[in-house]
């Protein structure tokens, strides 16, 4: 930003640009646009941000996020809860649900392995998993870590962890391209894997 704008305003641009995906000229538009709308309106989004904060926390069960005591999956019983599909972050849980066809439950890591960038197993919920299998009750477990090295690093990982447990784990079926996301696959697709998994 230029030394002709305000101080609060480079502070709102730096934070925007602080967003994933937002670059500084992304920042600067959105930051201007903010300004032009109603009081009403900021308020508004500045509130929306706080409730969120406060109210959204992880599911004790599945570690998806949730405003209640349990998120809405795992508190539905009509879903096959001895199915776990394990997937690396929340937003992979809509991927797949915008399939319509699987009704398991889910397992969210909040992360996978990467140690370039220092991220280990105690930095993913992956105790939690292996707890929820210990309990009994679950008889697979799919992984739907996205296709690449650090993905595969992670299924393979929880593979060898749950084995003794003698449930089956399963990997996606790709169908989904390599290098690819989930966030980003078409719903067909994503169904194929499902339907392709492969044990582990």
């Amino acid at each position: 930003m230029s030394a002709f704008f305000p101080p609060a305003l480079e502070t709102l641009v730096d934070c925007l640009a602080a967003l994933p995906g937002v670059g500084r000229k992304s920042a600067q538009r959105l930051a201007f646009h903010l300004l032009s709308v109603p009081e009403a309106e900021a308020r508004r989004l500045a509130q929306a941000i706080l409730d969120a904060r406060s109210q959204v926390h992880t599911c004790p069960v599945c570690q998806n996020l949730t405003d209640g005591t349990r998120c809405a999956i795992c508190e539905n019983e009509r879903r096959d809860h001895g199915l776990i599909c394990v997937v690396a972050e929340p937003r992979d849980v809509a991927s797949i649900e915008r399939s319509r066809e699987y009704q398991g439950v889910y397992h969210v890591l909040h992360g996978v392995l990467s140690p370039m960038r220092h991220i280990g197993p105690d930095d993913l919920k992956i105790s939690e998993l292996v707890e929820r299998v210990s309990a009994g009750g679950v008889r697979e477990v799919i992984m739907a870590t996205n296709p690449d090295t650090e993905g595969d690093t992670t299924a393979m990982y929880i593979s060898r962890l749950l084995k003794p447990f003698g449930v089956t784990v399963t990997r996606l079926a790709y169908g989904i391209p390599v290098g690819s996301n989930l966030e980003y696959t078409d719903d067909a697709t994503l169904l194929r894997a499902l339907e392709g998994r492969r044990e582990m």
